[in-house]
């Protein structure tokens, strides 16, 4: 498969391959259409001028994934305003507002990479042998630029949220 990087990450120790490039600290971010939890369109143009964190996640209904979740929701109380936060992941809209309802996530955009997995090919975070989305944090600066990418080695494990809160907060200090 074009744009294929075999054994990128690992489940539980098993290799899987992500689809797309991978993305680097530098590059221009790629675009990208996902919808949220009303089925609407959101692309990444629609944040122009803000810093974007935007945490990649399997599943909301896995546990790291929901922990991940919750925890950005709750951190971005404490961020400057012009840094939004997005969680992205392969789950139906429907689930994820079902999520969200439950758990009291309010304070970030949960949205849905279904079913064409636009994102995750963009980003390289599509695993291949899933159609789900790897873990990964990127965080994109006011001019569409990525400032800081993680893709989480192994996809059952969280990742360094003060890391990337930290680029996050960084960005928002320099104007």
């Amino acid at each position: 498969m074009a744009g294929e990087r075999k054994r990128s990450v690992t489940m539980k120790g098993k290799p899987l391959s992500l689809v797309g490039r991978g993305l680097r600290a530098g590059d221009k971010a790629p675009s990208f259409s996902v919808v949220d939890r009303q089925w609407n369109q959101v692309e990444l143009s629609d944040f122009k001028g803000r810093i974007v964190l935007i945490s990649s996640v399997l599943s909301v209904d896995t546990s790291v994934c929901s922990a991940q979740t919750k925890r950005f929701n709750e951190e971005a109380a404490a961020l400057p305003k012009d840094v939004v936060i997005l969680t992205i992941s392969g789950d139906l809209p429907f689930a994820l507002g079902r999520f969200c309802g439950a758990e009291g996530v309010d304070r970030i955009q949960v949205l849905s990479d279904h079913p064409a997995g636009k994102f995750g090919k963009a980003y390289g975070v599509l695993i291949k042998e899933m159609g789900l989305l790897a873990r990964a944090i990127f965080v994109v600066d006011q001019d569409g630029r990525i400032a800081y990418v993680q893709i989480v080695p192994e996809v059952a494990e969280h990742p360094d949220y003060e890391a990337a809160l930290g680029a996050a907060r960084q960005l928002a200090t320099v104007e």
